[in-house]
């Protein structure tokens, strides 16, 4: 991995990104571990992968702390912050990375529960952690922060409503985080070459993800996106509080 955060940027920081036993969250985390965070890698069904990890992040010299939660669990998410409490005391960079909806065997109503409700509550039980200084993060793609004016694939449609609708939630959040000092930034970006997401579209419509390399001209890959992650938890908050990764032609302002 290369140095996307200077070398001991994060010191005496800690960080909590969920969904962080693979993939975007993986690589977000260890970009907050080799600038010198201890960090919190949380997984809802994949331990070994999530111990895996920490062990190689612990030999960077910080403390890695693995939580298993189901994050549309209130008392999960509690479990899970009382630990971090416990371990750490308090919490610097929360990046709001899980989300899902297309796993078949699901509730109906699971893509709302976790891409809107989940978000929120793992926020709010993470506040009082949380002080001066502190930055949140949400993670997002255009197909749903567009969504009202840009249709996206039918297969994709209700995950990017429910998505959006996470985001909204968040965004009426944002004035009392900054009573608290504590910065609030959306990442989005197009489709991410090499996440779950992107695998299961594909299966769905197949041809879907080259379309929109093509479209787009170039389509991130996990660290990539990954670093543009990180990035936001450290950088300035932008205008809007949105952080746009990536091309956005073909998508409308809304």
């Amino acid at each position: 991995m290369t140095d996307v955060l200077p070398s001991g940027s994060l010191t005496d920081k800690v960080a909590l990104v969920t969904g962080s036993s693979r993939g975007i969250g993986a690589d977000t985390v260890r970009y907050f571990a080799e600038a010198g965070a201890d960090v919190v890698i949380n997984f809802r069904n994949k331990a070994p992968r999530a111990e895996k990890l920490a062990a190689q992040l612990r030999e960077l010299g910080g403390r890695a702390l693995v939580v298993g939660a189901d994050l549309t669990d209130p008392a999960s998410v509690s479990t899970m912050i009382d630990q971090i409490k416990a371990e750490y005391g308090r919490l610097d960079i929360l990046v709001l990375n899980a989300s899902g909806g297309m796993e078949a065997g699901m509730a109906e109503d699971y893509a709302l529960s976790l891409n809107r409700d989940a978000q929120l509550s793992v926020l709010n039980t993470a506040l009082p952690l949380m002080g001066e200084g502190s930055r949140v993060v949400f993670v997002t793609s255009h197909q749903a922060h567009f969504i009202r004016t840009t249709p996206t694939m039918p297969e994709y449609e209700q995950v990017a409503l429910s998505k959006r609708a996470g985001e909204d939630a968040l965004r009426e959040l944002i004035p009392a985080l900054e009573e608290k000092g504590i910065g609030f930034t959306i990442v989005s970006g197009d489709m991410i070459e090499g996440t779950i997401t992107a695998t299961l579209l594909e299966r769905a419509n197949p041809g879907a993800i080259a379309g929109r390399r093509e479209s787009a001209g170039k389509l991130y890959n996990v660290s990539e996106f990954a670093a543009e992650v990180a990035r936001a938890a450290v950088e300035p908050v932008p205008a809007d509080n949105t952080r746009l990764v990536g091309d956005t032609s073909g998508f409308v302002t809304q």
